[in-house]
């Protein structure tokens, strides 16, 4: 399984998309600033994650994710998350 994921920085709040095959040492790896693109945004928290069978689905849907749609798909999936 390859997993697609979104980190939201409490920093600036911005959102992060990215895929991994091991999402619980990834996210660490972001939280202990290992990762150059989000290190200076942390603290973060996982706020959406999807699974996909392999990494050609994974990278498909992480593009779509950082599209004009799939952040208003993100934003309809997770109002009632994100407004509490």
């Amino acid at each position: 399984m390859y997993y697609v994921y979104v980190l939201q920085s409490n920093k600036d709040n911005k959102k992060y998309v990215g895929y991994t095959k091991n999402l619980k040492l990834r996210f660490e790896a972001h939280k202990k600033g290992k990762v150059l693109s989000t290190k200076n945004r942390r603290p973060l928290k996982l706020i959406y994650y999807e699974a996909c069978i392999n990494q050609q689905d994974a990278t498909h849907r992480e593009k779509y994710l950082k599209t004009y749609h799939g952040k208003m798909f993100l934003k309809n999936r997770l109002k009632s998350y994100l407004t509490g």
